[in-house]
Parts: structure tokens; C-alpha cells; sequence
């Protein structure tokens, strides 16, 4: 059903209004103000439907988001700690303090997938109009990195033993009789997989992990064989059986290989890095201007593409939430290949031309040198707003975790502005009542000195 609204029209007798509690000049308190919250209730009104129980407020539920992204804090967390904090509770759209927790942290997970990416970019593209003409530069810079996904180490052995498990587990619930489980020989294999990059190990560990894959295919196989005569069941388990067979007959240089049996869309990506070789998630792109350092676009890929393919994606999600196009993108030499994309200048660190003039060459160098400003941008979004791991699930979760956490860096950035400026405007007021003192102080010292030179003439 339509979701509630939050109504503080009629004040309490029995309690104060949280608007003369608390101070009203803090940063979340302005951003609460400052964010059309109205935006989000008229584009998410569609995902609801007519019938069924009222739902959360929207306000609510994108403010829960929000702080969750800005805090870098759980679902469970951030539910916990808006009963205790009445900044929480006002940013969400409530003028009186609540004493219960505003809703369950599973309803976080069913509105994310109710209002999917479509409604990610809505709250990304506020988050930006917020920044107003700052966010609208021409020259942008734009870089990769990686989102790594919630999952183990991926190795031959662990996936082997976790298709044994589950063909077991299917088996079980299914009712069906295997003609052997393998559990102890397998606990027996599990062992000898430990420690297998030792050179003493290695013969073992190799052993072992070929008569895991045997067995395996073996349970597999013996499970097909009695889903023959159930279609219905045959074609419930059709699919995983076929990612199991999947990754029982990956070899190491196999294309596409899959590293997760939670996540097979997940890809290894090299960056080149001392101490990670690889990173296991999805490439994300990020579009940041090149002097305001507000990002404006992202994109996630499904596949691990050179950088330059990565640039129409980029830049097409930066224009829609621009009123001007772009007219320079600044990358760095990862992005070789490509001269211009949609209309858009790509411009790359190169050796200066001898026909530049010196002044080109500054300008060049000084452009190259500000492409390093989106590393800490980067660094600042992983360690701070959730991008260095992500815990939503499928290719659907990369994408929303990276909207949320771009759009916590921008509220965050807004926030930081408002209190610069408050902090100037409390200065320049200071400022100005040290000087009024220094008047009155130099008045008095000049009174005395009249006087004492009175008192010296008089003697």
C-alpha cells in the first residue's frame, strides 16, 4: 500500500518539539533542510501498491539509507543508534523524539530491491543538485577501481567441498538416498589442502584436490540420475547443477572462470598492486569535476574491460545528471586508445609537443597534475562510505552500493562546506568584536595617559 506520511502539523503538550532542542546550525540538521525531500515521494510513489498494509514513510526509509552510507554502519546499526540519536530521528522527518525503532532492518533490504537502481539514481542526481553550479564544470577526470564483493579467497578446494555440501544438503532435503555421502573423506581431503603452496605439501594437496573433484561429480551425477524420472525436480536444480558442472571443469587459464558460488558474476582484476595481485568483485567507474571534486557519475561493468571501454558507460550516467554536456574528460594513461567518446575530448598524459608554447605546457602539466585529485577521492569512498567491500548481493548490489556511497561522499562534502562557512561567519564576527574591543581598550590607555600627564604637569 501507499507508504505513511510524516505529519509534525499539531505540537505535543506533554513534550518539547526537536526543533528547540537541538542546534539547528548543526551540518545533518541543515543537509535535512536543505534536500527536497519531496522529489523522492512523488518518483517512488509508483513502486507501491493500492492494497495491502500502509508502508514506511519514504523520507524515513531513504534517510535510514543515507545515514547508514554516511556513517559507515550496518542495516542493524544504523536502526539501533536512530532510537538513540534525536539528529537521526529529525534528518528522517520526525519533530518529536521516538522511544522505538522506526522499523525492522530487513524492511532496508526489500526497499532497496523495491525501488532498485532506477531509484539509486534519483537520490545520486539530489545529491548533486544540491552542489548546484559547481557540479556543472565541462572538465571532468575520471578513473577505475575495483568494488570488491563479500566473499572468501577463492580456491579450487573450498568451492569443490562447498558443491559436496550442497549436493548433500539437496539430497536431504529432497528426501533422496545417495549411494555415498564421502563426508569423512572429505574432512580427511580438507586437511590435506592446508598449507598446500608449501613445496613438501604440494604433491598432496594436488592429490587431494583431484579426488574431491571426483567425488563431486560423482554425487552429482548420481543425483541426476534420480531426478530422470521428476521433471519438476530436474528442472528446479537444472541451473545450479549446471554451475556446479561449471566450475568442476574450470581449468586455470579458463575464460570466465567462476570464483563464487554465491556470486558467479564476480571477476578477478589485477591493478598492478604490492600488496593485493587481485581483487574479486566488479570494476566501478567514477566521473568526478575537475575543481569543485564532486562526483557527478558512476558505473559499474559486468565484465573486466580495458579502461577505455569503460569511458561511453561513464560518461553517459555523468551527462544525465548534467544540464551541460561534457567537454573534457581527464584520465590517465590506463585510457590509451581513445581520443573522444560521445562527443567528449579524452585527454592523456603525454610528452610535450615542441610546438607548445611554454605557457601550453604549464597548462598541461598543471591539468595532469590535478587528475591526481580523484585518488583520494577513491581512498575516501572505500575507507568511509562502504566501497571497500560490499555485502549486497548480486550485480544489481554493486550497482546500488556504489550509487549510495557516491552519493554519501557529496552529502558528506556538503556538509563540510556548510560548516566552513559557518565557521568563517563565526569568525568574521569574532573578528569584528576583537576590533570593537581594541577601540574601547586604546580609548581607556589614551584616557590615562591624559591623566598622568595631567598629574606630572600639576606637580
Amino acid at each position: 500500500m501507499y507508504p505513511k506520511t510524516i505529519k509534525n502539523n499539531q505540537p505535543n503538550l506533554f513534550h518539547s518539539p526537536l526543533s528547540d532542542m537541538l542546534d539547528m546550525k548543526d551540518p545533518l540538521i541543515a543537509l535535512a533542510d536543505a534536500i527536497e525531500w519531496d522529489k523522492f515521494e512523488n518518483s517512488f510513489k509508483e513502486y507501491y501498491s493500492k492494497d495491502g498494509r500502509p508502508a514506511k514513510p519514504i523520507r524515513l526509509m531513504v534517510g535510514l539509507l543515507l545515514l547508514k552510507q554516511l556513517k559507515n554502519i550496518s542495516d542493524e546499526e544504523v536502526v539501533k543508534q536512530w532510537k538513540q540519536n534525536p539528529y537521526y530521528q529529525y534528518f528522517c522527518g520526525y519533530n518529536e523524539f521516538q522511544i522505538v525503532e522506526p522499523c525492522h532492518p530487513t524492511e532496508l533490504v526489500y526497499f532497496r530491491k523495491r525501488i532498485g537502481k532506477d531509484g539509486m539514481q534519483v537520490i545520486f542526481g539530489e545529491s548533486i543538485a544540491l552542489h548546484g553550479k559547481s557540479a556543472q564544470e565541462k572538465k571532468v577526470i575520471v578513473d577505475t577501481t575495483v568494488q570488491e564483493k563479500n566473499i572468501t579467497y577463492p580456491t579450487d578446494g573450498k568451492l569443490a567441498i562447498k558443491i559436496i555440501n550442497q549436493l548433500v544438503k539437496i539430497a536431504k532435503v529432497e528426501k533422496i538416498q545417495l549411494r555415498r555421502t564421502y563426508l569423512k573423506e572429505v574432512k580427511k581431503h580438507r586437511i590435506s589442502l592446508r598449507f598446500f603452496r608449501h613445496p613438501k605439501k604440494r604433491k598432496k594437496a594436488k592429490s587431494a584436490m583431484k579426488r574431491l573433484r571426483t567425488i563431486a561429480k560423482t554425487i552429482l551425477r548420481d543425483l541426476d540420475r534420480k531426478f530422470e524420472d521428476n521433471m519438476n525436480l530436474h528442472n528446479k536444480y537444472a541451473q545450479s547443477f549446471y554451475l556446479f558442472m561449471r566450475v568442476l571443469l574450470q581449468e586455470r587459464n579458463t575464460p570466465n572462470k567462476i570464483y563464487s558460488l554465491q556470486e558467479p558474476h564476480v571477476y578477478a582484476v589485477g591493478k598492478g598492486k604490492d600488496h593485493k595481485a587481485w581483487e574479486y568483485g566488479t570494476k566501478a567507474s567514477i566521473v568526478v569535476t575537475k575543481k569543485s571534486g564532486i562526483i557527478v557519475g558512476v558505473a559499474s561493468h559486468t565484465k573486466n574491460e580495458h579502461d577505455s571501454k569503460t569511458l561511453k558507460d561513464a560518461l553517459i550516467s555523468a551527462n544525465s545528471n548534467r544540464n551541460t554536456p561534457i567537454k573534457e574528460a581527464i584520465c590517465d594513461r590506463g585510457y590509451r586508445g581513445k581520443k573522444e567518446v560521445l562527443g567528449t575530448k579524452i585527454s592523456i598524459p603525454a610528452t610535450p609537443l615542441k610546438r607548445d608554447s611554454k605557457y601550453q605546457k604549464e597548462q598541461k602539466r598543471k591539468k595532469f597534475r590535478r587528475r591526481a585529485s580523484i585518488e583520494p577521492i577513491i581512498g575516501h569512498l572505500k575507507s568511509d562510505h562502504r566501497l571497500a567491500r560490499n555485502y549486497l548481493k548480486g550485480f544489481i548490489g554493486d550497482e546500488i552500493n556504489l550509487l549510495l556511497a557516491a552519493t554519501a561522499f557529496n552529502l558528506k562534502k556538503w556538509m563540510n562546506i556548510y560548516f566552513y562557512a559557518l565557521f568563517l561567519q563565526n569568525y568574521n564576527i569574532l573578528l569584528k568584536a576583537i576590533v570593537q574591543i581594541e577601540k574601547i581598550l586604546k580609548e581607556y590607555y589614551l584616557f590615562l595617559l591624559i591623566l598622568l600627564m595631567k598629574q606630572y604637569i600639576w606637580r
